[in-house]
């Protein structure tokens, strides 16, 4: 007899196999989980019946349920919640993009996205899983969520990150992006991190522009913790008064 164990195992294993490939046949879900055939055939009938995944001739993708629970899970995050006025000030203070992420073992996980028009020609969203090592944000979450005594196998780039506080990257796609990213609270107690996007020839990638996020970044962790000490007494916590960025803020980030 299967216990319920295995079968959420197997469930979870098929859904992991539509993370980044969009659209799979029966086929497909095999050769990425290798279970059986007909196992794997079951469990995929099973999630269609619950709306988790939508069959399409022979072809499967994630169904409308799965998504509406995933969207629930990135809004309802307390990070997001706390750092959300925070982001945005930071937004209209410099005109940049700015990016809130966690990791999630070698993946980031992109919380929330603010930005104008450039926001659209990037290729970043919510929700957006990518691989740590090629962002900045990702870097500087790898550099700094370990403690002093497991970050000895840090690579001398990471090394210095975690010494420097702030990562710089360089993308050559959507005419050249800068990045700016600064880890959420001190090392081994990093909860996240913050990043700003911009032109290449717009940004500054020295000190001039990393303090701004630097403090965008401090006043999230302070609110977190702030928040943490009172506890989760309304959803819409972050968007309360007194949990709004100064008024001063707007020029408080102003990047020189």
């Amino acid at each position: 007899m299967t216990t319920p164990s295995a079968v959420l195992d197997r469930l979870a294993l098929v859904l992991s196999a539509f993370d980044g490939r969009g659209r799979l046949n029966l086929a497909n879900v095999v050769r990425y989980t290798g279970l059986p055939r007909s196992s794997a055939h079951r469990m995929l009938e099973r999630l269609a019946e619950a709306n988790w995944v939508r069959r399409e001739g022979n072809e499967y993708e994630l169904g409308s349920l799965l998504i509406h629970l995933g969207s629930l899970a990135i809004h309802q995050h307390s990070l997001r919640r706390s750092a959300a006025p925070i982001i945005r000030d930071l937004h209209r203070a410099t005109g940049y993009v700015v990016h809130l992420g966690i990791l999630e073992g070698t993946h980031l996980l992109y919380l929330d996205t603010v930005g104008g028009r450039l926001a659209g020609s990037m290729p970043t969203r919510i929700g957006l899983r990518y691989p740590a090592h090629r962002t900045a944000m990702g870097k500087a979450l790898m550099a700094s969520s370990q403690s002093d005594d497991d970050c000895r196998g840090l690579t001398p780039e990471l090394r210095k990150i975690r010494e420097n506080g702030v990562a710089y990257e360089i993308s050559q796609a959507g005419g050249g992006i800068a990045s700016i990213a600064v880890p959420i609270g001190p090392a081994g107690e990093t909860v996240g991190a913050l990043s700003v996007c911009g032109r290449i020839r717009d940004m500054k990638l020295d000190h001039r522009h990393a303090a701004p996020v630097r403090m965008a970044a401090n006043a999230i962790f302070r609110t977190v913790q702030r928040d943490r000490l009172r506890g989760p007494s309304s959803e819409d916590r972050g968007n309360r008064p007194e949990n709004r960025a100064p008024t001063g803020s707007r020029r408080r980030f102003h990047f020189a």
